[in-house]
């Protein structure tokens, strides 16, 4: 399995191409408690500090689709930079604003910040694409990337709380700005992220290759019941997250997130060595099934340790599910696009990390805690129902993404 992996790797500049957009979003794995922590211990005010994250992370989660439509547009080394440039910078006038500057002048600067955050995943999911020669490959890539992203998000809050230790919280603010431009800059200076001229060619009358034109749209009215299993998975992982507070306590809840994130790292790796005949689009929806029943089941576990033993049922397959949400959308891509539609994936996750978190806290407070697990594996279930109703509609749609067409040829059907 890890030799399949190793081949990936030693494709021709992949190792560095990985190395360098790694190093950049692990900027994005500290900079979250970083900066709550910076603003907190700045105003005494957790409120303030709330309102500055969700600013920062709000804004440059709505803008994602919009910047990866810059990298398209532009290429990475055009736009990737000044965003880098622009984005550690928006950081080091926040660890400024929060110990001088009244709350509306932070707010304006965490708006800013947020708003050019590089979209370095987006960036390295399309990159894939060129510098691995099959569509097995690809799945392997894509797997490592997933797996790797999940670690990233595991060990920048532990690093962030070490910088905590040894000196302050704005020392790790400082430290993910240094992170997002080194890895920016290393991954626009190997060969395979100069824009190529084919990808800037002038377009032809009439057309326009911003998020708005039909062929978007049309790339959209064939990925959005993929987009929403990615929203209801990130609705789940999120409202999981809160209830096993609810159930377990703080300690017993961090033991259950290690457990969710190392059957991640090992799903995601099994999954990706896999050389599977059914096509991505056909996998997903029937990924979501154990999914859906480990987390209604969670709700009926008598302790602790069953409780951790469920979800990490759940979390086999949060690896695998966003491979292949990342798959469908490679395959779907256009021509100059395939940054900005690998950007969607992220965003419907994101936005539906954002509303699952949100639904589910509202929902303890009204019904049992073990009917809450249930009502949030209801998102998961019913996309999987509605994804395989689509397919079943229109069954060229799995043999499109299984054989990894042509844009073109994918849009004409």
């Amino acid at each position: 399995m890890f030799a399949s992996y190793g081949a990936v790797l030693r494709s021709p500049r992949a190792a560095r191409v990985f190395g360098a957009a790694l190093l950049g979003r692990l900027s994005y794995g500290t900079v979250g408690l970083s900066l709550t922590l910076t603003f907190v211990q700045a105003t005494g005010s957790y409120a303030r500090a709330g309102a500055m994250l969700a600013l920062f992370g709000g804004v440059s989660c709505l803008l994602t689709p919009w910047r990866a439509g810059l990298v398209d547009r532009f290429g990475p080394r055009a736009a990737l930079r000044p965003m880098a440039v622009l984005y550690g910078l928006g950081l080091v006038g926040l660890v400024v604003a929060a110990q001088w500057a009244p709350t509306p002048v932070a707010a304006v600067v965490a708006v800013v910040g947020g708003a050019c955050a590089p979209p370095l995943g987006p960036v390295m999911r399309a990159l894939w694409a060129r510098l691995v020669p099959d569509r097995d490959m690809l799945q392997r890539a894509y797997s490592l990337d997933t797996v790797a992203e999940q670690v990233i998000f595991t060990v920048g809050p532990l690093l962030a709380g070490l910088f905590v230790v040894l000196a302050s919280p704005a020392i790790g603010v400082l430290v993910s700005a240094v992170l997002v431009i080194t890895g920016t800059f290393g991954l626009t200076t190997t060969r395979n992220t100069i824009t190529r001229p084919a990808e800037v060619e002038t377009p032809a009358e009439g057309e326009r290759i911003d998020g708005a034109d039909p062929g978007a749209w049309g790339v959209l009215g064939r990925l959005w019941p993929t987009l929403l299993a990615m929203a209801a998975l990130g609705a789940a992982e999120s409202g999981l997250a809160l209830l096993t507070v609810a159930f377990a306590g703080a300690g017993g809840a961090a033991w259950a997130e290690a457990a969710i994130s190392v059957a991640g790292v090992a799903g995601g790796l099994v999954y990706g060595a896999v050389t599977w005949k059914m096509a991505p689009g056909t996998r997903l929806p029937l990924m979501a099934v154990p999914m859906a029943v480990a987390l209604a089941a969670a709700g009926l576990a008598p302790g602790v340790l069953a409780l951790i033993a469920i979800v990490s049922v759940f979390g086999l397959f949060i690896a695998p599910a966003l491979t292949t949400g990342y798959l469908v959308a490679e395959a779907a891509a256009p021509p100059r696009r395939g940054t900005g539609v690998a950007s969607w994936v992220n965003t419907a996750f994101n936005a539906g990390s954002s509303l699952g978190a949100a639904g589910v806290g509202a929902l303890t407070d009204l019904v049992p805690l073990s009917l809450c697990f249930a009502f949030a594996a209801l998102p998961v279930l019913a996309s999987s129902v509605l994804v395989l109703a689509v397919m079943r509609r229109t069954p060229g749609r799995a043999a499109d993404q299984e054989s990894g067409l042509a844009a073109e040829d994918v849009l004409a059907v």
